[in-house]
């Protein structure tokens, strides 16, 4: 696997990966899927947007940029997706990593997960093991597709 900035060619996969999670309904809080227009400018207009690919098949991605402005600028906020049929093969641990390695290349001295919903544990269980600390849990945070609640537990670790 390579870990690396996105490309132009990538573009189709990986609006493939995003929207097939933004459709699920249960982890990212964006409601639009992307098209090819809107996939390329959000995607370019990140801070640093990396892959995973494989012999030309993009695994996952990830986003990162600033959290917050001004005097909170330094700490930066991340998203990641990892192709549904490669759960579980570490690609998600990978695209992580790779993030926190980019995260402080760029500046920022924190990373700061604003909304991971309690009951994806999976990923709650990948950030602990990284060495994040949870923050606490906000009560009905987040909005299931289904139109119910889950709470979300913000976490984050110094870089």
């Amino acid at each position: 696997m390579i870990l690396r900035e996105f490309e132009e060619k990538d573009l189709a996969q990986m609006i493939a990966i995003w929207n097939d999670i933004v459709r699920d309904g249960a982890a990212f809080p964006q409601e639009d899927e992307l098209t090819a227009d809107t996939g390329r400018e959000f995607f370019a207009g990140q801070s640093y947007t990396g892959v995973a690919e494989r012999g030309g098949a993009i695994e996952g991605l990830y986003i990162l940029h600033p959290n917050n402005v001004g005097r909170c600028g330094h700490i930066s906020n991340a998203s990641y997706a990892v192709k549904k049929d490669l759960r579980g093969n570490h690609v998600g641990e990978a695209l992580v990593e790779d993030c926190l390695v980019q995260a402080k290349r760029l500046g920022y001295r924190i990373l700061q997960f604003n909304a991971v919903v309690k009951t994806n544990a999976a990923a709650r269980h990948l950030y602990e093991k990284l060495g994040f600390k949870q923050l606490g849990t906000i009560e009905g945070g987040f909005r299931m597709k289904d139109g119910t609640y889950e709470d979300i537990c913000p976490y984050y670790k110094t870089l």
